[in-house]
C-alpha cells in the first residue's frame, strides 16, 4: 500500500529527487501568494496567452500581480527582507523620479515610468514571498522548465533547418524573448543555473533524469549559436572561460575548453562567421558605433541626470540628426549608455552599485558552505548568468527586460532562504 507523506513531512530530499506526487503535495498546501507569484513567472515566461490566443481574453501577468500582492495579507511567513540591493533599488527609482522631472522630454519620461516600477513592485514581492528553500526550488524550477520550453522546441527549429544562418536568426513567443537578440540573452541567463541545477540535485536522481536535464544548458547554446546575435555568442565564450578560468591551466580542463570552443566555432554558419568578420563595418554596426559616441557625449553634456529617462531616442533625433543612418533613432544598444543618458552619473554609479552587490551578495553562500553546499554551485553560476547579460548588454538595449530584475529576486530569494544557514550574515 502506497503511503503518502503530509505535506510537513515532505522532505527537500523528497523534492530535489523530482517526485511529483511529493511537490504536488507540497503545492497544494502552499499560500494563496505563492501560487499567484509562481502563476505570474508562469505567464510571463511562457507566455500561453500569446501563443493560445483563445486564453487571451484577460491580463493574466497584472491579475497574478495583484493576487500575489493581496495574497501577502494572509501568507504569515511573509516578511519584510532586509537587504542593500533592495536600497539601491529604491534609490534608483528615486533618481529615475528625478531625471523625468528635469528631462529634455518629460511626457516621454513619465510614460515609461511603468517600465521600471513594475519590476521593482515584482521584485519584493518575489523576494518576500519565496523565503524558503522548498519555495526557491519551486520556483527556480518554473523558471527553468519556461526557459526551457523555449530552448529545445528553438533548437529542434534550428536542427530541422540544417543548423543554417538566417537574418532572424530564431525567434521566440511573443513578448520579452520574441526577438533574436533578447531571446538569447535569456539563453545566457538560463544556461548556467541550469547547468548549475542538474548538478545540484544529481546525487537525488536517476543517471537517465540528469542526462535529460543537460539537454537544457545543451539546447539554451544550441539557441545561443543560432539566434546570429553576435553579442550573445561573444557573451557566451566570456562565460565559458570565466566558469573554467581556476582550472583552465590544468591539461584535462584545457582540452576540454578548446574542444568546447572549436565546437562552438564549427556551428556556427559561413554567413555569421562573416558577420563576425564585418563587425565594426556593416550599417548596423555604424549606427550602434554613433549611438556609443553620442551617448557619451550626452553623458559629458548632462553629467548629473542625463538627458531624461528614455530620453535617447528623441534627444538624439533632435540633437544629432546627421547621424540617423536609419529611418528613426533606437535607443542605445548598450545598458549602461542607456542608464547613463537615462538618470546621468548619478544613477549610473547607483546601477553599477547594484551589479556589484548582485556579484558580492552571492559569496555569502561560499562561506557558509559546510551547511549550504547544495546551494553553491547555483550561486556561483547565478554570477555567470549575471556576467553573460552584462556583455550581452553592451550590445543591445534591455536594461528594463526581465533578465536583471528577476536575476536580482533570485539571487536575494536564494540567500534569504538560507537565513539560517547564514547565520550572522547581513542579506
Amino acid at each position: 500500500m502506497r503511503v503518502i507523506k503530509r505535506r510537513n513531512e515532505i522532505s527537500e530530499e523528497d523534492i530535489y529527487a523530482l517526485k511529483f506526487r511529493a511537490i504536488w503535495q507540497y503545492l497544494k498546501g502552499e499560500s494563496f501568494a505563492f501560487w499567484m507569484i509562481c502563476g505570474y513567472l508562469f505567464f510571463e515566461y511562457v507566455r500561453p496567452q500569446s501563443i493560445y490566443p483563445v486564453i487571451d481574453f484577460l491580463p493574466w501577468t497584472q491579475i497574478t500581480i495583484i493576487g500575489a500582492f493581496l495574497g501577502c495579507f494572509t501568507d504569515k511567513t511573509v516578511n519584510w527582507v532586509s537587504s542593500t540591493i533592495n536600497k539601491l533599488l529604491l534609490i534608483f527609482f528615486l533618481v529615475i523620479l528625478v531625471s523625468s522631472f528635469f528631462a529634455y522630454f518629460p511626457e516621454i519620461s513619465f510614460r515609461n515610468l511603468d517600465k521600471y516600477y513594475l519590476w521593482l513592485v515584482i521584485y519584493f514581492l518575489v523576494i518576500s514571498i519565496v523565503n524558503t528553500r522548498k519555495r526557491l526550488f519551486i520556483f527556480l524550477c518554473i523558471f527553468l522548465i519556461a526557459s526551457f520550453k523555449i530552448s529545445l522546441s528553438l533548437s529542434i527549429t534550428w536542427a530541422m533547418r540544417g543548423f543554417s544562418f538566417t537574418d532572424w536568426g530564431l525567434k521566440g513567443p511573443p513578448g520579452f524573448f520574441e526577438n533574436s537578440g533578447e531571446l538569447a540573452i535569456q539563453m545566457l541567463v538560463f544556461w548556467p543555473i541550469s547547468w548549475a541545477f542538474a548538478y545540484m540535485i544529481k546525487p537525488y536522481i536517476s543517471k537517465r533524469v540528469f542526462r535529460v536535464l543537460l539537454l537544457m544548458p545543451i539546447s539554451a547554446i544550441m539557441v545561443i549559436l543560432g539566434a546570429s546575435s553576435r553579442g550573445a555568442q561573444l557573451a557566451l565564450v566570456i562565460q565559458i572561460l570565466f566558469m573554467n578560468y581556476k582550472s583552465v591551466f590544468k591539461p584535462k580542463v584545457l582540452f576540454s575548453l578548446a574542444a568546447s570552443l572549436i565546437m562552438i566555432w564549427s556551428f556556427l554558419p559561413e554567413e555569421q562567421k562573416a558577420r563576425f568578420e564585418a563587425m565594426g563595418e556593416d550599417r548596423t554596426s555604424q549606427q550602434r558605433l554613433l549611438y556609443w559616441e553620442n551617448g557619451i557625449q550626452m553623458i559629458q553634456d548632462n553629467p548629473f541626470l542625463g538627458v531624461g529617462y528614455f530620453n535617447f531616442s528623441q534627444y538624439f533625433e533632435v540633437y544629432f540628426s546627421g547621424d540617423v543612418l536609419f529611418q528613426r533613432a533606437e535607443l542605445p544598444h548598450n545598458i549602461l549608455i542607456q542608464v547613463g543618458t537615462d538618470v546621468g552619473l548619478i544613477g549610473l554609479s547607483v546601477f553599477l552599485l547594484i551589479l556589484l552587490s548582485a556579484f558580492k551578495v552571492t559569496k555569502k553562500i561560499n562561506a557558509a558552505r559546510a551547511c549550504c553546499y547544495d546551494h553553491e554551485h547555483i550561486a556561483r553560476c547565478f554570477n555567470i548568468s549575471l556576467l553573460g547579460f552584462l556583455v550581452a548588454g553592451q550590445f543591445v538595449t534591455v536594461t528594463y527586460y526581465p533578465f536583471l530584475w528577476i536575476h536580482l529576486a533570485l539571487v536575494v530569494s536564494l540567500i534569504n532562504s538560507n537565513r539560517d544557514c547564514l547565520g550572522d550574515f547581513k542579506r
